[in-house]
């Protein structure tokens, strides 16, 4: 007999004053919780003492409700292991409940939709079969098979010896203060970034600090360019506070400035990534640049700057920071640890122009309060001790060797079917597929044979003309990335 998970006390009401026995009353609380699928089958109940301490009542009814449980089949118990809700429930029992159920549906089918608000209804609700599968070719995922988990471990184990009072009680909404030290060393020096440790806010990712962007700069009904294509949890960040994204088009040299003055004249604010432009891969010209951060400065408008996986750059020099050229403080910087590190760390961070501090720490207040600590304390030594720069150094150079087995591998098996758009920076590439092919149902055939692709089209607002997938390479091992580029070839 395996050991059985202790019992966790029960919300169990008793009504002393009704001509119902509270043995009865006890037992008809078990069974229908028991079959209401409350208490699982295996689940552990409390003990008959322990039982009647936390209701206030004798132990004399307890023990009449466990016996008539027990004769019933609802509850079994084990010599040293105590009692537990039975394995094989009565079958009269569930076919008890489930004509209760087939009564009660036309009821619940009446009610119809509930009501919801329209920012809810706004956001939009897309198939994502690629998220059913962790290898070739998911997008975002990083090696996490070469992560140093030996070394994360030691400094994890590090913090919780030493220092369990700070990790376990309450942090600031900004963050702790020498990671967030490490953080500003790091920007300045690897992506030119202008700023200090009071101006860093830890989060817990890339899209927490797009949300905390959107719910600060912007009230309902306000404009806000976005890159089309471009990122959907960008416009879902802006959705959820009400307002309006208007999608500019992107060519070669980025987002064109020009016509998100024609589209959106008033907008008050613009999501961008120009160093990685997210997801066709071009770097935003140095001309763009600079027109759109004269657009922002004369118009009063803010930029949130999404700067998410740009560590890796295979080719051409580093580019820094849009952030770095900003003269007025009109740029927001946003960024993540979860493409270096790992996805499941949650740890990123936003870089603030000084007099808006206040007022995202008080939004931050006012949600989750603050990130782990213990992750913080973590990262920190982290990038102190100099693991994190050895780490990405590595990475980038396997991230180009998977790169060009991709290319490779698709110029193999897929010569003139599909066209690689970017790649020369980051951990994915766009393949745009010929002329009338539906990306989304190539997607949903390629999971279905474990391929992890994303259909293109879902990152457009306004249909595409051109439907594409999105490969991510980075935790692909190169061995394994020309067979599933054969079972993409099937289902295309």
């Amino acid at each position: 007999m395996p050991q059985l998970a202790p019992s966790f006390p029960l919300p169990i009401g008793l009504d002393p004053g009704s001509p119902t026995p509270l043995y009865r009353q006890l037992a008809e609380w078990f069974r229908q919780a028991i079959l209401a699928g409350r208490l699982h089958p295996g689940q552990r109940v409390p003990s008959t003492r322990r039982l009647a301490d936390e209701l206030k009542v004798s132990r004399i009814p307890v023990l009449g409700a466990y016996e008539q449980l027990l004769a019933e089949g609802y509850l079994e118990s084990f010599i040293g292991a105590g009692t537990c809700v039975a394995r094989a429930i009565p079958g009269e029992s569930l076919r008890r409940v489930a004509g209760k159920s087939r009564k009660a549906a036309p009821a619940a089918h009446r009610r119809g939709a509930r009501r919801t608000s329209r920012r809810s209804a706004a956001m939009p609700v897309l198939e994502q079969p690629w998220l059913k599968n962790l290898g070739a070719f998911r997008i975002g995922l990083p090696a996490v098979d070469r992560f140093p988990m030996g070394i994360w471990a030691q400094l994890v184990n590090r913090h919780v010896r030493r220092q369990a009072l700070e990790v376990m009680g309450y942090g600031g909404p900004l963050g702790y203060l020498p990671l967030r030290a490490a953080i500003a060393d790091y920007l300045s020096a690897m992506r030119a970034v202008k700023c200090d440790a009071e101006q860093i806010m830890v989060t817990t990712g890339s899209q927490q600090g797009l949300q905390l962007s959107a719910q600060v700069l912007l009230d309902a009904g306000d404009e806000a360019w976005v890159e089309e294509p471009g990122y959907l949890g960008a416009r879902q960040a802006l959705l959820a506070v009400g307002a309006k994204p208007v999608s500019v088009p992107v060519d070669t040299e980025g987002l064109r400035v020009a016509d998100g003055i024609r589209r959106g004249r008033d907008a008050h604010a613009v999501y961008i990534t120009p160093s990685h432009q997210f997801p066709l891969g071009m770097t935003m010209s140095a001309a763009r640049r600079m027109s759109l951060l004269n657009w922002a400065t004369e118009s009063g408008a803010w930029i949130i700057e999404d700067d998410y996986d740009s560590e890796y750059r295979f080719g051409g020099r580093p580019v820094a920071s849009l952030q770095g050229m900003d003269p007025d403080e009109r740029v927001i910087y946003v960024g993540t640890f979860s493409k270096v590190m790992f996805p499941a760390l949650r740890v990123g961070y936003v870089v603030i122009p000084k007099d808006l501090v206040p007022s995202f720490a008080v939004a931050r207040d006012a949600g989750d309060t603050f990130s782990s600590s213990l992750h913080q304390l973590v990262m920190a030594d982290f990038i102190g001790e100099g693991h994190f720069a050895r780490h990405t150094r590595r990475m980038r150079t396997l991230y180009m060797e998977r790169r060009t087995a991709l290319v490779e591998a698709i110029a193999a098996e897929l010569p003139g079917q599909l066209e690689v758009v970017g790649g020369e920076t980051g951990m994915h590439l766009v393949a745009l597929l010929p002329p009338g092919v539906d990306d989304i149902a190539v997607t949903r055939a390629a999971a279905a044979r474990g391929v992890s692709v994303r259909p293109l089209s879902q990152c457009y607002i306004r249909a595409p003309k051109r439907g594409g997938l999105i490969l991510g390479f980075g935790g692909a091992a190169s061995r394994d990335i020309p067979e599933a580029i054969r079972r993409l070839k099937t289902c295309i």
